[in-house]
């Protein structure tokens, strides 16, 4: 009898999804929920209290989480003094989203303004950095660059 082949993704799973190195993954969770309405899906405990791997939902994708193993190299922002990585985050509204995650513990690293839509960055307690927007419009290209232009040249 043939096994029935495993799926290359499970269900609601993507190609590409974050995984995010914290020193205290377990707290980051409880950050994540208060900050951006998380559902976490699971937790694998791993050595001294630690979390392997642990698996978020955030609007309509999927967020992994792990504890700092520098013993494997996994070391989060903290500890190497920043990210150059930033996750972005489109929200419904995103000066609601903003308010929400800031009384979580989020500080804003780029105030709330209207760009290409609304758009604000933000740094979790974690050193993680989020970018949350509210798509308005469609731009093109061309619109793009001359809006990059006249914001460089202010």
């Amino acid at each position: 009898m043939t096994q029935p082949a495993v799926k290359p993704f499970p269900d609601g799973m993507q190609s590409r999804t974050p995984l995010l190195i914290c020193a205290g993954a377990a707290d980051a969770i409880e950050f994540y929920t208060r900050a951006f309405n998380a559902v976490e899906l699971s937790r694998v405990p791993g050595p001294g209290g630690k979390l392997m791997l642990a698996m978020l939902w955030i609007g309509n994708s999927a967020l992994a989480l792990t504890d700092e193993f520098p013993e494997w190299g996994g070391f989060g922002p903290k500890s190497l003094k920043g990210s150059p990585v930033t996750v972005h985050l489109c929200v419904e509204n995103a000066d609601a989203a903003v308010e929400q995650a800031v009384a979580a513990g989020a500080k804003i690293t780029v105030p709330l303004a209207d760009m290409f839509g609304r758009y604000a960055q933000l740094e979790d307690p974690f050193g993680h950095r989020w970018s949350v927007a509210t798509h308005k419009r469609d731009s093109s290209p061309a619109e793009i660059q001359e809006a990059m232009g006249k914001a460089s040249a202010a």
